[in-house]
């Protein structure tokens, strides 16, 4: 109750922020993002900013509003266009921004390290079947709003962060066809086995179970002048000790006649 609480307080507050403010930012937004990447398709050049009327950006290709009359972005979907380049982080001007659809693209390069700070209210992320690298930025667990994470079919290395436990909204996860490994986080272990598949060094519930940790031997070095003054100590004591002991025990170490008796003369 008191998370939904939150949310409603979260919508009346975007809602009531200042007008100029959310349509100066959320255009300025959708600028940076036409000119950030390749559009071989032409969807985003077809995006017409000489157009200043209420409204005029959320009849955009992808981009839903708030309102029809109100120049502030609910969320971009922008799926399936053939876009490429890296992750757009002038997406940061989006400033009320709920919903991001990248799927389907040819995006590249990591998922922004600090993306909660740049999309914070974000209740749906899709960056699925694109070719994002390197590893899940673990502060996606501050997008306390998050409802859907898919990130299926890429190339995210590294493993899934044990603090998306505290992603408590999830309904929707996919991480399928990635080169993660490592343990599932329990939080996540009700979601399908095929939400994980593809991914060979993943383990735990729903998949198989992880092996046994093994004791990992190190390597001593040994300084060899080290070990050669201590066999030269030991040598030398044992001889002593040796000499000593044959000269008053020689019937403890001497069998033959001959060889005694040429221990008693010495």
């Amino acid at each position: 109750m008191a998370g939904n609480t939150k949310f409603v307080l979260l919508f009346l507050l975007l809602s009531s922020s200042s007008p100029c403010f959310g349509i100066e930012q959320d255009i300025r937004c959708l600028k940076s993002v036409q000119g950030s990447l390749a559009d071989p398709g032409g969807v985003l050049r077809s995006w017409d900013f000489e157009n200043e009327t209420n409204g005029f950006i959320c009849r955009f290709t992808g981009v839903e509003c708030w309102h029809p009359d109100e120049n502030k972005i609910l969320s971009l979907r922008l799926g399936n266009l053939g876009l490429e380049g890296q992750f757009p982080v002038a997406l940061q001007n989006c400033s009320s921004l709920t919903g991001l659809d990248l799927s389907n693209n040819n995006f590249l390069g990591p998922i922004p390290q600090d993306i909660s700070w740049v999309m914070p209210y974000l209740t749906s992320l899709d960056l699925s079947y694109n070719s994002f690298s390197g590893s899940i930025p673990h502060n996606i667990s501050n997008m306390t709003y998050l409802n859907v994470l898919n990130l299926q079919h890429n190339q995210l290395s590294g493993q899934i962060p044990p603090q998306f436990t505290l992603l408590t909204r999830l309904i929707g996860f996919n991480v399928a066809d990635n080169l993660l490994s490592g343990p599932i986080p329990s939080s996540l272990q009700n979601f399908s086995a095929s939400n994980f598949a593809g991914n060979q060094g993943l383990c735990g519930a729903p998949l198989d179970d992880c092996p046994p940790s093994r004791r990992r031997w190190r390597p001593v070095r040994i300084s060899m002048h080290r070990l050669n003054d201590q066999s030269s100590i030991g040598v030398a004591v044992g001889f002593v000790v040796g000499f000593v002991v044959a000269f008053y025990f020689p019937h403890l170490f001497v069998c033959s006649e001959r060889l005694r008796a040429y221990v008693v003369r010495i």
